[in-house]
């Protein structure tokens, strides 16, 4: 763990004092909160020893949405919480500590890389995410244990489905989804791959293509789901068909690769795909989903995904009904 969390906490566990940067771009080290984020955001004049915590797993972290998007939810609700950022290399080691294996943390969302490890640290799985093989969020037991979910899955395939419908200017009658019989192109085959992949396969695809740099990793997640498996470099020249394509990689995330791209504008429209969605959410609009909109594709947004797999977390966390419009307000207010 290298996050100062000690700080963000600092009126949970009983200190008088806490410090911050005055401002933005005045910090003394990097990583320091300003005296207006805990204030506004982590809330430090209303903890108090009964406050819960949650918490947000992953490496790398710092520009990750979910600590203003739940800390503003918790105050939007009335609900006695604070929800911090935790850089953490070693899942396992990090979960069994004193502090973070206790009960002063009562959940915690779970992001890249460590989606798929954080299953093994489940005493008890939903029956859904031990299918994916990939949990997004743990959520602390009466006994202290853990038991993971998997959120991300239905938040996708949603968005997915809300884009094709919209594609062919229809609205879904019945409860047989759009993706019926259509073909699926996954890119990615970690823990949000996991999750899209089985997402289709639940939803009735006729067919789940799944494409990575690790042509292993690919047939793995291919053969557990039922699909089929491509390299990466295959699906970039363009041979490989499809309805919907699915980037669930960190490719095209700011601030580190903004200008690239999995999958080039040309083997996008030699692919045929109606629909291209895009996990990242930082830019809104990535440069793939930019590429496509100019191939004439619908976009499917990765903030309308983060947006709804953070409402299922947020429901988990506390039992009460997310207010979506503060989500996404919050996120866009933070970009």
């Amino acid at each position: 763990l290298k996050q100062p969390v000690s700080r963000l906490l600092a009126a949970k566990f009983g200190s008088f004092l806490t410090f911050g940067a005055l401002r933005s771009g005045t910090e003394s080290a990097p990583g320091q909160p300003t005296l207006g984020q805990l204030r506004d955001m982590y809330r430090i004049p209303k903890q108090c020893p009964g406050t819960k915590v949650f918490g947000v797993i992953g490496k790398p972290v710092a520009h990750s949405k979910s600590p203003a998007l739940h800390n503003q939810s918790f105050e939007a609700t009335g609900f006695d919480a604070c929800y911090v950022p935790l850089l953490v290399n070693d899942l396992s080691a990090f979960l069994a500590s004193p502090l973070f294996g206790g009960d002063s943390f009562a959940g915690f969302s779970v992001t890249i890389p460590h989606k798929e490890d954080a299953l093994a640290c489940c005493a008890v799985v939903d029956p859904i995410a031990k299918k994916i093989g990939a949990v997004n969020t743990l959520v602390r037991q009466p006994d202290g244990t853990l038991k993971g979910y998997n959120t991300d899955y239905s938040a996708a395939i949603e968005v997915i489905e809300r884009a094709y419908e919209l594609h062919l200017g229809c609205e879904r009658t019945g409860t047989e989804s759009i993706l019926c019989g259509k073909t699926v192109v996954v890119v990615g085959a970690g823990g949000a791959g996991r999750g899209l992949a089985f997402g289709a396969v639940f939803r009735g695809a006729g067919k789940v293509i799944v494409a990575n740099r690790n042509l292993e990793r690919a047939r793995t997640l291919a053969q557990a789901c039922g699909g089929e498996a491509v390299a990466l470099s295959e699906l970039q020249s363009g041979s490989v068909k499809g309805d919907i394509l699915a980037n669930t990689t960190s490719l095209g995330m700011y601030p580190d690769s903004v200008d690239d791209t999995p999958m080039p504008k040309e083997a996008i429209r030699a692919g045929g795909f109606k629909v291209v969605f895009d996990a990242v959410y930082n830019p809104l609009e990535t440069r793939l989903l930019r590429e496509a909109k100019e191939c004439g594709c619908a976009q499917a947004s990765g903030l309308d995904m983060f947006v709804g797999q953070a409402a299922q977390q947020f429901e988990l966390f506390t039992g009460k009904k997310a207010r979506i419009d503060v989500m996404r307000r919050t996120v866009l207010n933070n970009m």
